[in-house]
């Protein structure tokens, strides 16, 4: 199992010029090329620059980044704080078969990526219910659309 510390990329690492200048560089819609010790010049791929990209706006703003496998295992606490729920509510929804775990003696561990799953259909689902809400408050004559907040 990874440790935080160990995927835990600190803005603190790098001198505030460098970052600036990779912040620049990465600002610019064009591709970044990589050019190794022997003049080698390769580009980075648009997936690579995109995340690249955020990465390094990130932490130019001082934030830290975490990088996390999608194989990573997570005790029943650490899903939960992902997840914003109480472990026993997690705890429910693994014996419920809701979300696929493995034990590893007597302790349950779930994958990254099944959170991602699990999180994934649950804010579909809750999105789905607010457009039914707000669908029915509009037809109903309870909700103004074009309501901008202004109170004059």
């Amino acid at each position: 199992m990874l440790t935080t510390r160990s995927n835990r990329l600190d803005p603190s690492l790098i001198p505030d010029d460098q970052l600036a200048a990779l912040a620049k560089v990465f600002a610019a819609p064009d591709h970044v090329a990589l050019i190794d010790a022997q003049g080698n010049r390769t580009l980075l791929p648009e997936a690579l620059f995109t995340h690249f990209a955020r990465i390094v706006r990130l932490m130019s703003e001082k934030k830290a980044i975490v990088l996390v496998p999608e194989d990573e295992a997570f005790t029943t606490q650490a899903a939960a704080n992902y997840l914003g729920v109480s472990r026993q509510h997690l705890v429910d929804l693994l014996d419920a078969g809701t979300i696929p775990h493995h034990k590893v003696g007597t302790h349950r561990r779930v994958t990254f990526k099944d959170l991602l799953v699990y999180e994934r259909a649950r804010d579909a689902t809750r999105r789905a219910a607010l457009d039914r809400l707000a669908a029915a408050a509009e037809a109903a004559g309870k909700y103004d659309s074009d309501y901008t907040g202004d109170t004059k």
